[in-house]
Parts: C-alpha cells; structure tokens; sequence
C-alpha cells in the first residue's frame, strides 16, 4: 500500500455552505469510501499479479511498468483537472462519471487478449480515477456540516486504511485461486454498488467560485510531457525496439513539452497548476520533500512483490501479505504523529521520519535468495511503516498550513498530483537501474564475457520455464534469482539514498513550528 499525503485534505478547499439531509449522510459517506477504494487499492493490487501477467503475455519488465505507468500516467497528469470539472460541472456528476469509466476500464482489463490491449484499458482506469478521487472527497465536504466533518474524515480514513490492507492480501489470493483477470473484474460489483448508491442518495453539489474555463491545454500537455518522460526511461531500461538515441530525443522532448507547460500555466487565467503556489518555502520544501520520499517508496513497492515471487519464491498471496505490517503500523500510529507537529514543530518529524524509513529500505538489502519472509520482509515493512507514520501526518498539516485557507483544496491536490507523479518517475527511472544490474549481475554469475547477449533473460523472466533450458537449468535458475535480487538491493540502496534526501529537505526547509495558513 503507498498512502498518499494529502488525500484527507482536499475535502476542506470548500463545499456548499448547505449540507445534504441527515439520513442521507451515511450513504454519501459509503459511496466514497467504496469509490475511493476501487483507485486507491487498484495500484498495489496489480503489482502483487505483475509476475503472473508478464508470464501470460511473454513480456517482462518493460510490460509490467507500463501496467502500472499507464495508470498513474493519467492519474498524475489530470488529477487536479479532475478535481476543477467537479467544482465546475456537479462533483457527484463527474464522481459517477469517473466511476462509470473505471468499471468499464476494468472490465477490458480482465478480457484483455494482448499487453497492448491491457495497458490500454489501464490508461482508461487511469482517467476514471482522476475523475473519482478528487470529487469522492469534495462530495464529503459539501454533505457534511464542518461540527460532523471531522468525524466523517476519520469514518473515510479508518475504512480505506482497513480496506488498503486487505487489497493486497485478497489481490494476492485471487492470483493464486485463479487467474489474475479476477484482480480487475471484482471491481465491477464494487462500482455497481457504488453508482447506485450515489444515484440514490448522492446530492449534487458545485463551487459557484469556480472558474469557468477548464485548463485543457494544460492537462493535454502534462500528459504528453509525462508520456515521453516515461516512454524514454522505460525504452531505455528494456533495451526496447527504438535505438537509445531516439529514446533520448524523446526523454529531451517531453523536457521541453514540460516547459511550455510552466509557460502556458504561468499565463493561464484559471490554470490547473498555479505556480504563484510555490512562493510559499514551506509548501515548496513540502512538495520537495513529498517527490523523493514518494519517489522512493513508490519504485521499492513496485519492485518488491516481483522479487519475493520470482527471486525468493514466495506465493502470490505471501507477496500481497506483505504489504499488511506497513499499513498496521501506518494506521496504528497516525493518530499519534498528529500530535508530533504540536509538540516538536514541523522540523523535527520531518526529519526524523524520512530517516527511519531510510533505515527501512536498507533492511531490504541483507536476505539472500529463498530467506525466510519473516526475516526478509516483514522487519523492513515495520521499520518503513513507521517512518511514513511519522511524516504522512505532519506533511499533510504543513501543506495545508502553509497556504490560506480559501487555496488549501488545491494545495492537497498539488500535493497529492506530486507524490503520484513522483511513484510513475520513479517505476520508470528505477526500472532502468534494475535492467543494468540485473543485466552485469547475471553475467559476472555465468562467468560470460562483457559481451555477451542474453536476449530471452531479463528482469522479470519467468522462472518457470527455465527447466525448458537443458541440462543448466537449475544453475541459470539460480543465476536469474540472485541477479533478480542484486537488482532489487539497488533500489533499495536508492531508495534509501532520496529519503536520506528528504529528510536534508526536512531539516533545512521545514518551519520550525506548525504554520497557520500563514499566507492569505
């Protein structure tokens, strides 16, 4: 599970002064813990299924990125975009909307007959949930009374964090029962369920503040920017058809695609991105902070249900309990690293936490092939989860603080918008990290020459042919193992090295003391 900052917080950038009937509050209330779940628990549930998906459809880890790329590509690039048409054109019209679409994505997902088709249909998932996410909390600040909001927050909050720890978990279980088809296809009861109720009981709500111009040249560009960001990491991570020549004339595309995107925003009316945003240190120092410790935790929880599967051995179900000790600890002591910023400032947690998830990812590195999951795993997602614990909390606050109060809907979303964005550069930059050492490992393993090719042996290949190879096979199955895992140790490695990083943010940029919406 990656908890995002922020996600509570975009429900306080306003809502009608009028809030729905009493009796209907529940359901509003169920719709968008159901509807929030069906985004937020989709990520990490795919990645438990990626080795499985990689071996139906003969891909390997070029694939298994853009799985997970083309969602969060869409996600990323139109979340605040999303977040703008519900204000503009009714938030439960644009939520249902959004829901529809995701249903429909899902359904491709799970007959899918070619990778291309897949990561097609999870790009449309991808749109769905920018549409859903933003306005499933918009729609709980227009419902409830601010004397009943927060206690609405905690409901929304305590049930995702229930469900975000059973996604893997069942995720994982479905794999090993059956097919991983039925990863996507059990989210179409759950979006029947969840559009019926909204039609039910939902009412519709809107800012009338809003601005009356939706930023498209805006989001057309940040998709296009990202797109190629992504293509050319990954092209050049896979050793894809296209020379690295032209992978790089692409990566330098989407750099300049993504400054004529400041440009244009920085001329818009109403712009997706407002840049005024980033003259606040503080948010500025948040958002920072936000991208290399969201760009770490995002690129080791990709790679780690791969590398339990294929290089340890571990079942489907195994990999996705993993996932369950982080969420405890993050759901457990939330509460308490609230409190942190009222007793200590924002400095000194925010510093703090990142360095005991450094720690985390370094717990990574020691097991060997085939180790134990009690030893491999589990102390390293406890350790992790905790130092996400103690920053998630105050990070939230100090974006919220560090804007007025009339901005602080938008501040959560630019937020949230970077740690997603953070989590697609980091699959597809770290993705290349994992290629080169798998490639030099396996290798200095065979005792081959520097030269050598290994066109059928990539990251992700499927172990289970390997006794298709002669004789060898048990010695290249081994290989393949530990190279898998020397790659997987550097990312760790790296990943440990940003949220070190994030901490340096932490320490130099973050105020002393909570802020107060200090700047109107």
């Amino acid at each position: 599970m990656r908890t995002f900052p922020c996600d509570e917080g975009v429900i306080l950038g306003g809502g009608d002064p009028t809030p729905c009937r009493r009796n209907a509050r529940p359901v509003v209330l169920l719709v968008t813990i159901l509807g929030s779940s069906l985004a937020f628990i989709d990520g990490t549930v795919v990645t438990v299924a990626l080795p499985v998906i990689g071996s139906e459809f003969g891909g390997s880890l070029n694939l298994m990125q853009w799985v997970v790329n083309a969602y969060a590509l869409l996600l990323a690039a139109l979340l605040l975009i999303g977040g703008a048409a519900g204000d503009l054109y009714g938030r439960r019209r644009v939520f249902n909307t959004g829901v529809a679409i995701f249903a429909l994505a899902s359904l491709w997902c799970g007959l899918a007959e070619t990778a291309q088709q897949l990561v097609a249909a999870r790009a449309l998932q991808g749109l769905g949930a920018a549409f859903l996410v933003p306005n499933s909390l918009a729609i709980i600040s227009a419902a409830f009374p601010e004397s009943e909001r927060g206690r609405a927050i905690g409901t929304w909050a305590g049930f995702s964090a229930i469900a975000a720890a059973l996604g893997p978990i069942l995720g994982g279980w479905l794999v090993d029962l059956g097919s991983w088809r039925l990863v996507f296809l059990i989210n179409l009861p759950v979006a029947a369920l969840t559009l019926g109720l909204s039609f039910w009981r939902v009412p519709e709500s809107r800012d009338a503040t809003a601005g009356r111009l939706m930023d498209w040249a805006g989001a057309v560009l940040a998709v296009l920017a990202l797109a190629a960001l992504t293509y050319s990491l990954t092209g050049l991570g896979e050793g894809g058809s296209l020379p690295q020549r032209m992978l790089l004339l692409i990566g330098l595309g989407g750099l300049a695609v993504l400054l004529v995107f400041l440009w244009v925003e920085a001329r818009s009316n109403d712009p997706m991105l407002p840049l005024a945003l980033f003259r606040s240190m503080a948010f500025s120092g948040a958002n920072l902070l936000t991208l290399f410790l969201y760009f770490a935790l995002s690129g080791v929880l990709f790679f780690l249900p791969i590398t339990m599967i294929e290089a340890h051995g571990y079942s489907a179900t195994l990999a996705g309990a993993a996932f369950l000790p982080f969420t405890l600890v993050m759901a457990f002591m939330s509460r308490w690293a609230g409190g942190l910023l009222d007793r200590f400032g924002a400095r000194l947690p925010l510093t703090i936490g990142p360095l005991i998830a450094a720690i985390g990812f370094l717990l990574f590195i020691p097991p060997e092939p085939g180790a134990p999951f009690w030893l491999s795993v589990v102390p390293a997602m406890l350790v992790l989860g905790l130092g996400m614990a103690v920053t998630v909390a105050p990070l939230s606050t100090v974006v919220m603080n560090a804007l007025s109060a009339e901005q602080s809907g938008l501040a959560s979303g630019v937020n949230n918008a970077v740690s997603r964005l953070s989590g697609l550069l980091a699959v597809a930059g770290l993705g290349v990290v994992a290629a080169v050492v798998f490639d030099r490992s396996l290798i200095d393993l065979l005792a081959l020459p520097e030269a050598a090719v290994l066109p059928d042996l990539r990251y992700g290949s499927d172990l289970a042919a390997m006794n298709l190879l002669g004789p060898g096979a048990a010695e290249l199955e081994a290989a393949v193992r530990s190279a898998m895992l020397q790659s997987f140790r550097a990312v760790a490695l790296i990943g440990a090295a940003l949220a070190v990083l994030s901490a340096l943010c932490g320490f130099f940029l973050m105020p002393r003391r909570a802020l107060r919406s200090e700047q109107a």
